[in-house]
């Protein structure tokens, strides 16, 4: 038997760190998800200033006092995390627990408030199908391992049979579109200049397609999504809803986007129009972007092909998808931290 070759000692704990790092990174997770739903960031917003250990403790609804080193022991790991900083409160000697930019998006009256997509996505029915990966890829029955985790039913039969499960994912996306829409209608204006309409398919209760409503005044806004979900929503002077079967579910695949896409195209090149398809999503780029950026372009996309068999694509892979669909050009603009704006032309 061949001798395994010897590392040198430093190599070998630093493999054995990272490996250990990677296994318990899921303590991360489990911690942001416990302070969040403990409601520390809106306990520490609501005092106003730094906040000591003891009264952190004392304001937490349910929580013994005989608990504090482990609130201490938990809080610890969201410091060093970037969640919180412990700074030294003036005219004392103690210490006290603040907020820093990624916590406030933690409260719940936030503008742009993320607590609902932390929950959702850190629920058991989202991660359950993550710890069966394994066998999932060695059964040829199951399309995703959602279904595996879930008794052979797709994420899109158990949303629709499960009201908790409905109301954590429309909750979690829901709140992801107030900073998508903040940060287009302010720092994305070129790319609606010259418009007279916009149609948002699959727009959901129409939060993207209001604030440009109210950014551009002068742009018709159309928000398309299935009956149950616009149906008795008011529109305004330059919004209105419309019910539509384009998105009604098909399992997702290349072959039903470029059908969507098919569609798009007609949509905006009828009546000798000459308009545009915006898409806000994610471009793989693991060439030029930093580390933590690339590595949660991944995780979206092992989550995707998990829960819907869906995927994240490259520069690549969506040029293709838009010349089989019969357009002509493309602009990306990484503008949105991990995702980016993409202008397709026919």
């Amino acid at each position: 038997m061949e001798m395994i070759k010897q590392e040198p000692s430093s190599e070998i704990l630093e493999a054995e760190a990272h490996i250990w790092n990677q296994v318990f990174n899921y303590v991360n997770s489990m911690s942001v998800k416990c302070v969040t739903e403990l409601g520390i960031p809106e306990i520490i917003h609501k005092h106003g200033r730094p906040m000591t250990l003891t009264e952190l403790v004392d304001a937490l609804p349910g929580v013994d006092r005989a608990k504090a080193d482990y609130v201490r022991r938990l809080m610890r790991t969201v410091v060093h995390s970037g969640f919180f900083v412990l700074e030294k409160i003036e005219s004392s000697d103690d210490q006290g627990y603040s907020l820093t930019p990624a916590s406030r998006l933690l409260i719940g009256d936030h503008p742009m408030s993320m607590k609902e997509f932390v929950l959702s996505q850190l629920d058991p029915i989202q991660t359950e199908p993550l710890r069966q990966l394994g066998r999932w890829f060695q059964n040829t029955e199951d399309q995703t391992a959602f279904h595996t985790a879930h008794n052979g039913m797709s994420f899109w039969e158990q949303k629709e049979r499960n009201p908790r499960l409905s109301h954590l994912f429309d909750q979690g996306m829901a709140s992801d579109t107030p900073m998508v829409a903040d940060v287009i209608t302010r720092d994305c204006r070129q790319v609606f200049e010259g418009l007279g309409s916009l149609v948002d398919v699959g727009g959901g209760t129409g939060t993207l397609a209001k604030a440009i409503a109210e950014a551009f005044p002068q742009i018709h806004c159309t928000v398309l999504d299935l009956a149950p979900v616009v149906a008795g929503i008011e529109g305004t002077r330059n919004l209105k809803y419309v019910e539509g079967d384009m998105l009604e579910y098909i399992p997702p695949s290349d072959a039903v986007l470029l059908k969507i896409l098919k569609r798009c195209k007609e949509a905006i090149t009828s009546n000798e129009r000459r308009g545009k398809v915006v898409i806000i999503e994610m471009v793989v780029d693991d060439q030029k972007a930093d580390h933590k950026s690339v590595e949660t372009q991944l995780f979206f996309d092992i989550l995707m092909m998990t829960l819907v068999d869906g995927r994240e694509r490259n520069k690549k892979q969506w040029e293709k998808l838009f010349f089989d669909a019969g357009f002509t050009s493309y602009k990306i603009s990484p503008l949105l931290g991990i995702r980016s704006i993409i202008e397709v032309y026919p």
